[in-house]
């Protein structure tokens, strides 16, 4: 008998709770709960990269690593993200990118969450790898969904809002990092954080949409159908195309000229100023988490903002604006790293302020330069590009110089990679397409 109840509740639950979920979706607007939800999503992926920087001084005290030690970690996440991009990119322009989504979250999460366990830098290593696996999985298709939802001219306004996140995200992770760490041990914080990004990912699984490919593009084109080798090739020539996009490739390489420095500067600006400045370590968390989320969420909408209005009457406009904010970077850069100790956390107040004001401006012109049908393609080597040129490897050259001189001098690196992001970018502005002839594939 217990059996037979047990047998008619399982039934009945698994015919009515399908049903019961997906009458908690949103009815106003089919893209509104997967842009909360993306944004959640994307907010959850920076926090967890973002404890191991809030927490490295104690980390690497317990592991007695040397910098370079220290800035491998942020290598290992960038390379297995770099090499994972490219097949999650070409995944993505074949079968429906939810799912997808879904996988990437939960394989973060949970190599975040097994990152409390660890008890040799090799496995600290490892988990930080897979972090970078499931992290690459949902940077492409989070912008792609999200571009299919809205024409090219809201592509800025919506992209300026779902990478808010970024700042904000990690603020939260280097308080984690700290905070908590300082308090209950560096253990704690993953294994706390690590929780929403599996219950968003379950709440994605009910509430997200799938939006057709290209559906608010200008000019679309029909999803290409393999079966046979003569599309098989034409398949190949229309990825190969993107290579030959000079507004993709500038807009994608100033980008990682940018991702140099602020990869660098993200994971060691916590341990400059608990060296530099005598902060300790949960105060200098504090301190970079206020900064990072007052002139993230700042930054990004003025820039947002300005390109919107600039954008009416100059279609270079997302590459301008992209190159004054990393030519009034530079000079408070200057200044955090050389200049007097009264002087290093008001210059990093402005220089993250300017740094952040080309976020939506220089994302959107990436997905403006080529079409929907291989968007996922274009944004894996935009990601392969950003991380194999950019962060994969600053945090470690940081780290290796700051073994033989000084910190101050390690990142002192990222001011030449923002002069050659200046020039890519200047440069670039004369191929940004109009809005009427965007460049495609």
């Amino acid at each position: 008998m217990i059996f037979l109840g047990l047998r008619d509740a399982f039934n009945w639950t698994s015919n009515r709770l399908p049903t019961f979920l997906r009458s908690l979706r949103p009815r106003k607007s089919p893209a509104l709960g997967t842009v909360l939800l993306l944004l959640a999503l994307n907010l959850l992926n920076y926090l967890d990269r973002y404890i191991l920087p809030g927490a490295q001084p104690l980390i690497q005290k317990d592991f007695h690593a040397t910098d370079q030690q220290m800035g491998a970690l942020t290598t290992a996440l960038f390379l297995f993200y770099m090499f994972a991009a490219p097949c999650s990119g070409w995944l993505g322009d074949w079968v429906r990118r939810k799912p997808l989504i879904i996988t990437g979250a939960i394989l973060w999460s949970v190599a975040t969450l097994g990152t409390a366990f660890v008890h040799t830098y090799w496995s600290l290593y490892t988990r930080r790898a897979l972090v970078g696996v499931g992290e690459a999985t949902f940077g492409i298709y989070g912008p792609a969904v999200l571009a299919d939802f809205y024409p090219e001219r809201d592509r800025n306004r919506i992209l300026s809002i779902f990478y808010l996140a970024i700042p904000v995200g990690a603020a939260l992770g280097y308080l984690a990092g700290g905070e908590l760490g300082s308090l209950w041990g560096w253990r704690k914080p993953f294994l706390i954080c690590a929780i929403p990004g599996l219950i968003v990912a379950a709440l994605y699984g009910v509430w997200g949409r799938e939006p057709e490919r290209g559906a608010k593009d200008r000019y679309r084109t029909a999803q290409m159908r393999i079966d046979s080798w003569a599309a098989f090739r034409r398949f190949v020539k229309a990825r190969l195309r993107i290579f030959k996009n000079p507004a993709f490739l500038t807009s994608t390489f100033g980008l990682a000229a940018i991702t140099f420095a602020l990869g660098g500067i993200s994971a060691w600006v916590p341990t400059f100023l608990h060296r530099a400045n005598g902060l300790s370590v949960a105060n200098a968390s504090l301190v970079v988490g206020a900064i990072t989320v007052i002139d993230g969420i700042g930054g990004t909408i003025t820039g947002g903002w300005i390109a919107h209005r600039w954008q009416r009457t100059d279609h270079r406009a997302l590459y301008l604006i992209s190159f004054w904010s990393v030519v009034f970077t530079i000079p408070f850069g200057v200044l955090v790293f050389f200049g007097p100790h009264s002087t290093t956390i008001p210059a990093l107040f402005l220089a993250e302020f300017f740094i952040f004001v080309n976020t939506g401006p220089l994302n959107a012109a990436i997905v403006n330069s080529v079409q929907g049908a291989v968007r996922a393609t274009a944004i894996s080597i935009n990601l392969f590009c950003i991380h194999a040129f950019g962060d994969t490897f600053s945090p470690q050259i940081i780290g290796a110089i700051s073994d033989r001189s000084t910190l101050s001098i390690g990142l002192g690196a990222t001011l030449v990679s923002l002069v050659i992001a200046c020039w890519i970018l200047w440069y670039g502005a004369r191929f940004a397409p109009p809005y009427a002839e965007a460049q495609l594939p």
